[in-house]
């Protein structure tokens, strides 16, 4: 998995210039970036809290987070994801730590978070249910994981897998709601799904395939 790796972080070093253009990846609309305001709103705790936003691309959600009033922190194995996060909070005049590292294995030491956070990142892991087991780690008692995940319409294609040897990865198609509560069930206390399908606004469009946030208390 050594050259899978590599191979994934040059991808995403390479798509970072253009990244935000997704309308949900640089919320750049008022709509879009209202909404996932509006959704972090309602997850998060009181603030300051601290967040550990694990496979954090551009920051586009950390910067949401930290204008929220939290302390957050950003990991993502792509330099070049880091450093536009970086670049964002800064041109935004807010604070937030952000670092090089795989966000299977988040690079924070000993710290512990109130609140994991992780958007569409599960299926560029080998090994998910490692990684969900470290993260219920990092997270204090009585916090949060908030993992906004989905099955994508793409599933059940013969669509050709965006690094060479992706499509050997679990949930390389993404994961269905009822999948991953059964994966993270075992290691929280309670969890619930949101369904997020329905709400256009927060993909720049309507989308066909299933989109959810789990949301569950370590």
């Amino acid at each position: 998995m050594t050259n899978l790796a590599a191979a994934i972080s040059a991808y995403w070093d390479a798509a970072a210039p253009d990244f935000d253009d997704e309308p949900d990846h640089g919320l750049k609309a008022a709509d879009t970036r209202a909404a996932w305001t509006d959704l972090l709103t309602a997850w998060l705790p009181p603030r300051p809290a601290d967040v550990l936003d694990v496979g954090c691309g551009t920051g586009s959600l950390s910067e949401l987070i930290a204008r929220a009033g939290h302390r957050v922190t950003g990991v993502d194995l792509a330099p070049e994801m880091v450093a536009a996060a970086r670049a964002k909070l800064a041109a935004a005049g807010l604070p937030g730590r952000f670092l090089v590292g795989d966000a299977a294995r988040p690079p924070t030491g000993g710290k512990e978070f109130d609140v994991l956070l992780s958007r569409h990142l599960l299926w560029t892991l080998p090994d998910p249910q490692a990684a969900l087991s470290e993260w219920a780690g990092r997270v204090r008692p009585g916090g949060l994981l908030v993992l906004i995940e989905g099955r994508w319409r793409e599933a059940g294609q013969s669509a050709v897998p965006y690094v060479a040897g992706a499509d050997v990865l679990p949930w390389h198609q993404g994961v269905t709601a009822d999948d991953l509560a059964e994966a993270v069930r075992p290691l929280v206390g309670d969890l619930r799904i949101e369904p997020l399908s329905a709400d256009a606004a927060l993909w720049g469009g309507p989308v066909t395939d299933e989109r959810y946030a789990l949301i569950a208390h370590v």
